[in-house]
């Protein structure tokens, strides 16, 4: 993708089959709406509690209790954060959301195969997919938002760990899952300028056939581009602000004033483009392009494996320190300046568990020990681009049930979960005092709700 990922999403692909399964059944035809609860001034109706219990059990999940019990007080829980998200003018940051819409798009488009079946699936149009996504992932933001006011700044100490650790029953101290730290130095084959040439004289034809008539620009995306998120949408990028964008392919997008013409080549870090505009709005744009990628000949791969090759025996002879190497030649700006040290973005912290490292260096490592130097290898960087690396296992810390010696970290963030989680049940304890519920079902009042403080009205 050329737009950067300036915002980590983390949320699970399952999440993303869940919601697909519930707007799949809330497509169907067999659902007879009602409203079963109303919280504050908002109705929740038969059909969102269906689509949400048949979206579980399509997960596995399990329920404790009734599942229109559990799935029902969850809907009602989750009106409770929007609704005073609205009432603390809580701002949702519009890029992020447009971002993560791009995203599940690209996911649905990716799984479906076209968009002609993405609409078959859902029986709905691009469009209203689109504005369907929207709405979701504007109140996914809004309800965080509003969980992270809630929790606001948590006092921790080394004092509250230890006594929280040793406040925990043995069966239920955590167990800690293997985890290695890992230095690594990179270097990128060279590209030959004949294939760069080739590239770009791909990209001057689909311009020509463009300004030709002979053919759209979409046509040609969903044709030769290779960047697959956009390309299955004729290569259109949702509006986007410039500091989203690779700066070198912004800089020229942002230029562009005529919808008819297509820019000049431009290279980013991902290859070489050629853009058109669609429209601007503000200080966003929207655009479509076509990417193509350069390939690395085998000889040159071949040339800098033997490089490495050397370069890690001359490590293993002490005749240089990795750490020396990584500074001076790696490629790799993210860990150069940091002896080789990976850094793991999920944990904010040099550990990784074998899962969370690249599956080619997963592959190095997992028969090393520690301090040694692995043999040069081939992986992807960034899902794509081809580079050539060694590295070395600094350490090894085997799967263990989790000590404040080794595991502080850990259980710190186990410690602020816990107190988060206690800081946003006693907010809706305390907000169900002053809510107006009302209930349809019968049935409903039976329920064994984890939230027992609910307030019933009778219809009038």
């Amino acid at each position: 993708m050329i737009i950067k990922n300036n915002y980590i999403m983390r949320k699970s692909v399952i999440c993303l089959i869940c919601f697909l399964a519930a707007i799949s059944l809330h497509a169907q035809d067999n659902i007879i709406d009602r409203v079963e609860w109303v919280v504050g001034d908002k109705a929740i109706l038969r059909s969102d509690i269906e689509d949400a219990v048949q979206a579980w059990l399509a997960n596995g999940q399990k329920f404790k209790g009734d599942p229109y019990c559990v799935v029902g007080e969850e809907l009602a829980v989750q009106q409770l954060f929007l609704h005073q998200a609205m009432l603390d003018s809580i701002e949702v940051n519009e890029s992020f959301v447009l971002q993560s819409v791009d995203q599940r798009m690209d996911y649905v488009l990716q799984n479906l195969g076209s968009k002609e079946k993405m609409e078959e699936y859902f029986r709905m149009t691009s469009s209203q997919i689109r504005e369907m996504y929207y709405e979701m992932e504007y109140n996914n933001f809004m309800m965080n938002s509003m969980k992270r006011s809630i929790v606001g700044d948590i006092k921790v100490s080394p004092a509250l760990v230890r006594r929280y650790f040793n406040s925990l029953p043995q069966d239920s101290i955590p167990f800690v899952q293997s985890q290695v730290e890992v230095q690594i130095v990179t270097l990128e084959p060279e590209v030959e300028i004949s294939e760069i040439d080739r590239v770009k004289a791909e990209l001057r034809d689909y311009t020509d056939r463009v300004t030709n008539n002979e053919t759209s620009f979409s046509t040609l995306a969903l044709l030769y581009s290779e960047d697959p998120g956009s390309a299955r949408r004729g290569g259109e990028l949702d509006f986007v602000a410039r500091a989203e964008l690779d700066p070198a392919f912004a800089n020229v997008a942002f230029n562009l004033t005529d919808p008819s013409k297509v820019s000049k080549i431009v290279e980013s870090e991902y290859g070489f483009h050629i853009i058109q505009l669609i429209e601007k709005r503000g200080d966003r744009i929207k655009v479509r392009h076509i990417l193509r990628k350069p390939r690395v000949s085998d000889e040159n791969v071949d040339l800098m494996l033997s490089k490495l090759d050397t370069i890690a025996n001359d490590i293993r002879n002490d005749s240089v320190k990795f750490e020396l190497v990584a500074q001076l030649i790696s490629d790799d700006k993210d860990t150069r300046n940091n002896h080789g040290l990976m850094f793991n973005k999920m944990t904010a912290s040099s550990r990784f568990e074998m899962q969370d490292l690249p599956v080619e260096v997963a592959r190095v490592v997992d028969g090393m020990k520690v301090g040694e130097v692995s043999s040069p290898f081939v992986f992807r960087q960034n899902g794509d681009k081809v580079v050539c690396a060694i590295v070395k296992l600094k350490s090894r810390i085997d799967g263990h049930k989790a000590n404040l010696k080794d595991d502080y970290e850990t259980l710190r963030e186990l410690y602020m979960s816990k107190m988060s989680e206690q800081k946003v049940m006693d907010w809706i304890k305390e907000k169900q005092k002053s809510t107006y519920v009302r209930v349809n079902s019968d049935d409903s009042r039976q329920c064994e709700f984890k939230y027992p403080g609910w307030v019933f009205y009778e219809e009038k």
